[in-house]
């Protein structure tokens, strides 16, 4: 789903091309921007990795290339936590976060990729503290976390950036170049959509549609299951949800939609310069209170944006997916995930322009929007004084808002009394006007001892 990403550059041509091409600004060492009152060698951030077994193994790498990892965080010390403790010898290791945000203060930026539901307190406890956050998608667990992390990253003034790193591959650049060119003209209409949670030949990448496991296995040595349940309402050990399958149960994970959603809704959001729906509606496979249904499709509406129509935007997952249009060419595929805009002189299917005939006689423009120096590098960019990153909160909290959004129309309480009509989305109340029972789906109640 995620499209390339340019190779990164370094520290000292990143100084001298901000210093040519961004006037009257000036590179601020990361001390001066933190506040922490040192200064790391060369100049280097000290980052911090909170969740350090799956993506963040990654974007600890993609760091490492220029900055110092000083510390390390995750709630099970298994092998796969063993072999990134093994990759940074230099780093203190930590099994509880706050733990570490109390008491290691040459700390200058923290990557989060724990599990959803945790993802807004550690976030926020980090801004608290002045640390500058990279936080994996969905940015959050409820659409209430999303608004605060939005909020707090203003006020404590730091940088942030989103885990969609496909944000920052040329291919959405020349997307949006081409709808804003007008090549397929007014679009209203848009779908999306991804085979997850399965992945072909009846596998899954993790369960939906299933009831809660009855066997309770001893919990493995190197796991802490009470830091791993943190905020969520306590639940026996089961290797159902970890490591990685907690993604699919209401009170751990966002569903296909949360996981994938920040992803393929991005490219959309930014040709169409869209920002909150003005209402929604959802349908599903059978759904209960313990797992996303394992297979759904959310039906959003946008209004009308500067010069461009109101558009409706549908998702499907769990291997759903619109009817193939007649336009493609023989062979053409409508795959398993992909989107396709459809607008009033053609359609895109993900990079490619139908009919046929439209494609060959379209001359693509010059291309003029920026490239990225790439997703992580965005953020140890803006962490040092530089241009925020192209996924900052203020771009990413209200991606994951509306993402989160179509979770609540699907749920196992509202399915039936939602059955035929829309959801109305009030950004500014922070409400359905048109159906307040389901207000309490924007947030959630942590267990005792937790707090936002």
């Amino acid at each position: 789903m995620d499209d390339s990403i340019l190779k990164p550059i370094n520290r000292r041509e990143f100084v001298q091309s901000s210093t040519l091409a961004t006037a009257g600004f000036t590179i601020v060492p990361a001390f001066a921007v933190s506040g922490l009152g040192h200064t790391a060698p060369s100049d280097k951030l000290n980052v911090a990795g909170v969740g350090i077994a799956g993506m963040g193994r990654g974007n600890l790498a993609n760091v490492a290339k220029t900055e110092n990892i000083v510390a390390l965080c995750d709630v099970d010390w298994g092998e796969a936590s063993a072999k990134v403790f093994k990759t940074y010898p230099k780093a203190k290791q930590y099994k509880d976060f706050r733990i570490m945000l109390d008491t290691q203060k040459d700390i200058d930026g923290v990557i989060i990729a724990t599990p959803d539901h945790t993802h807004a307190i550690i976030s926020l406890e980090a801004m608290k503290r002045g640390k500058h956050v990279y936080t994996q998608k969905p940015l959050t667990h409820t659409v209430h976390e999303a608004r605060v992390l939005t909020e707090a990253a203003k006020k404590y003034k730091v940088a942030t950036q989103m885990g969609n790193q496909g944000q920052a591959g040329e291919g959405p650049r020349r997307l949006r170049e081409m709808i804003w060119d007008g090549v397929i003209g007014p679009i209203r209409e848009v779908h999306v959509w991804t085979d997850r949670p399965n992945n072909g030949l009846f596998k899954t990448y993790w369960p939906q549609g299933v009831a809660r496991p009855e066997a309770t296995p001893p919990v493995p040595e190197t796991l802490d299951w009470d830091l791993f349940i943190g905020p969520a309402p306590m639940r026996p050990y089961n290797p159902a949800y970890h490591p990685f399958k907690w993604r699919g149960w209401w009170d751990l994970g966002t569903g296909a939609l949360g996981d994938i959603g920040c992803h393929s809704l991005d490219p959309i959001f930014r040709a169409l310069k869209l920002k909150y729906p003005t209402s929604l509606q959802a349908v599903s496979t059978l759904v209960n209170s313990e797992t996303y249904p394992s297979g759904s499709i959310v039906r959003y509406e946008f209004p009308a944006r500067e010069n461009m129509p109101p558009v409706t935007l549908t998702w499907y997952d769990g291997g759903l997916r619109p009817m193939r249009i007649p336009e493609l060419d023989e062979g053409m595929q409508m795959g398993p995930g992909g989107t396709l805009y459809v607008g009033d002189k053609g359609k895109i299917l993900d990079d490619k322009i139908i009919p046929k005939s439209l494609r060959d006689s379209y001359k693509a423009p010059v291309p003029y929007l920026p490239s990225s120096p790439g997703h992580e590098e965005e953020w140890i960019r803006a962490c040092k004084g530089g241009l925020p990153g192209g996924s900052n909160f203020d771009w990413a909290g209200p991606l994951t808002e509306t993402v989160l959004l179509g979770n609540i129309a699907i749920r196992n309480d509202l399915k039936e009394k939602l059955s035929g009509q829309s959801l109305l989305w009030d950004p500014e109340k922070f409400g359905f006007p048109n159906f307040p029972e389901a207000d309490k789906f924007l947030k959630t109640e942590y267990r005792s001892g937790w707090s936002l």
